[in-house]
Formats: structure tokens, sequence, C-alpha cells
């Protein structure tokens, strides 16, 4: 855990006491802050009392000698509106932060110069979090994981000279660390999401930009229109911005040419790193992300001999077009976490021969921004509650059937993967629906497939499927 003794002797009030909260409370005690915390949710309360945690209904407390609200990430700060404590806040000019900022300003206390790389954009943020952290390890540093990620920030070692730091950061956690400072900052893309959040896509893209502003090197994706403007900015007011792309040559920068990345300075070129083979980076999504994960990892020192090692032995993000078994010529890939079309595109683009399970709790949208990708799917399965409209969304286009349930789906779709006369058929679990109507999570869903995948006869396991 980190101590924050950033606010040592000061009083701090907290709200949000999920899982994130709870850690940064205990965080705060353990700095010497005076602590008073509350949530909307009674039993989260009752439960963060039971922690050792003081807790007070905030519309009760004197909010003059408060230094500042620690908010959880998943409470809203501006849109649709400010939540009521982020409203007693700003009445008092009480500064409002969350738990990346606290984890920014120890930093600079414990170990200002101990490499911090934080990573965000609207897709693709995990996996090159997460790839990261794998080239770092693999090179021997000393490598703390977490933020969005799914490990909270504060529960992480404390900073420490060549103590590396890798740091997934959703828009809401940006929003609250005003001071962020990472040695790279990378901002891979950005596209329409979270507005109910943000107001205007302007706003989200403002907010996404200032991770990278605060950066000694701001590693930016131009292969969209906002985050080309982002860069230009930068360079502007006179950033150190490295470029990357997956589909653009560039002058200066990272990109990617087939499943090549190339470096260019000035227009000379160089082979980086070739991704044919890494069965774990298929596909242009992964261009970019290996691209700014070179870039990213360049920045704070590492050999590019160092990076490709780790490249080449990267196992992927669990859920995220994860390779788990082999039967045969057939590969099993687990995409659970691809919750909606836009989410699962990459998977259906990535593979020629695809038999597909689709379906969950549907979103809006359908499966209709996946037509370009449907000569890809040889047979679809459908399950949950969107197999009805998804199947007439496919109609005649692609072959399926209404399997219903998940286990049904494996065994249907590897007997005919098995008879395909393919070079490599996928079967490929890429749902683009939320679980919630079968599976508390995506994550529950996914370990369901490698399970029910790891029961077929003869299949050969390439993850742990009793720890997935």
């Amino acid at each position: 855990m980190i101590a924050a003794t950033a606010f040592k002797g000061r009083k701090l009030a907290l709200f949000g006491l999920g899982g994130s909260g709870l850690a940064t409370a205990h965080a705060l005690l353990a700095g010497g802050a005076e602590l008073v915390a509350w949530d909307d949710n009674r039993d989260r309360v009752f439960e963060a009392k039971a922690d050792g945690i003081p807790v007070a209904d905030l519309r009760t407390i004197d909010w003059h000698d408060v230094t500042a609200l620690v908010l959880a990430p998943g409470v809203p700060l501006t849109h649709p509106k400010p939540h009521w404590t982020v409203d007693l806040a700003v009445a008092q000019g009480v500064e409002i932060i969350g738990d990346v900022e606290l984890f920014v300003r120890q930093r600079r206390i414990d170990a200002p110069d101990c490499p911090f790389i934080a990573i965000t954009g609207t897709n693709g943020k995990s996996t090159t979090t997460a790839l990261i952290a794998h080239i770092l390890s693999q090179a021997g540093r000393d490598t703390q994981l977490g933020g969005n990620i799914g490990t909270a920030v504060m529960t992480l070692e404390p900073p420490k000279a060549g103590r590396f730091f890798v740091v997934e950061c959703s828009s809401y956690q940006i929003d609250l660390a005003p001071s962020i400072n990472p040695s790279a900052g990378i901002l891979l893309n950005l596209s329409p999401d979270h507005l109910d959040r943000h107001g205007t896509m302007e706003h989200y893209a403002h907010v996404k930009e200032r991770l990278v502003a605060g950066s000694d090197v701001a590693i930016v994706g131009t292969d969209d229109q906002w985050c080309t403007m982002i860069a230009d900015c930068l360079e502007r007011a006179g950033s150190h911005v490295v470029r990357i792309s997956k589909r653009n040559v560039l002058a200066d920068g990272y990109y990617a040419d087939g499943t090549s990345i190339i470096a260019a300075t000035a227009g000379k070129t160089h082979l980086v790193a070739e991704l044919a083979g890494i069965a774990t980076l298929r596909g242009a999504h992964n261009g970019q992300n290996a691209a700014a994960a070179i870039a990213a990892c360049l920045a704070v020192g590492l050999s590019e001999d160092e990076i490709t090692a780790g490249l080449a032995s990267f196992n992927g993000l669990q859920h995220r077009m994860q390779p788990v078994a082999r039967r045969g010529r057939v590969l099993f890939v687990n995409d659970s976490k691809a919750t909606n079309a836009d989410a699962a595109a990459p998977a259906l683009a990535s593979f020629d021969r695809i038999y597909w399970i689709a379906g969950g709790l549907p979103k809006d949208g359908g499966l209709e921004p996946l037509s370009d990708w449907f000569g890809h799917v040889a047979k679809a399965y459908l399950i949950g509650e969107a197999a009805p409209g998804f199947a007439a969304t496919l109609g005649e286009n692609v072959r399926y059937e209404i399997t219903g349930t998940l286990d049904r789906a494996v065994a249907h779709a590897a007997e005919d993967a098995a008879n395909d006369v393919h070079e490599e058929p996928v079967v490929l679990l890429s749902p683009a629906c939320a679980s919630f109507d079968q599976y508390k999570n995506f994550e529950i869903r996914g370990n369901a497939f490698v399970a029910h995948v790891a029961s077929l006869p003869d299949v050969t396991m390439l993850v742990d499927h009793q720890e997935a």
C-alpha cells in the first residue's frame, strides 16, 4: 500500500466506498490524514466503519476546515449534474481530487524521478497497459501495474527510485487528477464514449488531453481527428510529442506497416519489431497498441532488444482476444471483454474463418456496425436475450443457430469448426453484448467459456483454466 502522506494532519472528506474508495481511505489514514468518509450506499458505510474507517454524513460536517474532497471515479463530477458532495465542496472552494492524484502527489514526495507511464484512450488502453507492464517485467524492471485496469493505484508498492509504475487511467480518473505528470503519457485514440458523464465530445477530449499535456513525453495516436488535433496543439505548445499510427506512414514516430512496427525519424525508417507470429498481438488495433508500448518503453530507458523480447512473450490480456486453447487446427479465443459491437470489431477483423459466439444483454446499435466483417463468419451461435434480435440482423447474410446458452454454443461451434478445411478455423467468443442476463460480469462469462473449452476432448489448453 502507498501511504498518502501528502495530506498528513489535514482534514479530508472522501466519498465513495467501493473497492478503490476503501483502498484510498486506508492509504490516507496510513499517511496521517484526518479523514471522514461517506457513501450513498449505507451497507458500504457500515462495512467501512467496521473496517476502521471514520464515517459521517458529509452533509453534516463543517466544510470550512476541509482541505480536499477525495471523490471515487464513478461519482459524477460535472455531468449529468454534479454529485451533491461536489456542490458542497465547490461552495466552500474545496479542491476535488481522486486516487490517481494522490498517487501523483506521493510520487512527487517520495521518488519524483521514478518512471511513471500512464495510458488512456477510448479503446485499447487495457491491452496496452498490460503489454507495457509485461515488457518491463520481462526486462527485469521492478514494475507496478494498476489503475483502471483493476488494481487500485493506492494498493501498489510505494514509489521509490528505480521502481516503474504503469497506470491505466479512465477519463473519470484524469478529471480528478489535475497535476498528473507521467514520464510517458499515452493517448491512443478518441471516439464518442461516456458523453453522459462529460456532456460533449469536446469536453471528453479536453479531459483526455490533460494526461498527455502533463507528460515529459506525450505519445499520441493520430488515426482520428481528435487525437491529431491534440498532437498538433501539444507540439505548438512546445511539448515533446511522439506520434503513433496503425494505418498511416509517419515521417516521425512509430507506425504499423502490416505486421511490422516501423520507427521514423525525419523520414528515415528502421524496423523496430515484427508482430507476425505473435498470436496475442494480431490485428491492426494491436499494431497501434504495440507501437505505443514500444514508444513508452523506449522513453523510460529500455533497449529495442528488451522490448522485442517482451513483445514475443506476451500472453495477452485476459478476456481480450486471448488465445485459450487449440484442438487440432482449431483455435479457441476468449474475447468476452467485447461488450458492444465496436469492441467486437477488432476480433472479427483479425481472423478469416470464424465460428462466432455472440449475444447476451443487448446494447444500442446491435450488430449493424459489424456488417463489414460478416464475410469472416462461417457461422454464428447466438446466446442470451440478444439472440432473436441478432438473428434478425444476420438474416441471410450469415449462417446462424440460436443455441441459447454458452455451453451449447461452445459444443456446437467446436464440432463445426473441427469439420472446416480452413487452415485455422477460430471459435471466437466475442459477444458484442453485456453479460448481465446470464453472468454477473464479462470476466465470469469469459471464465465459463474457458471452462467449457477445457472440457472438450483432445483439447490443448494455452491458459490455466483452473485459474481463469
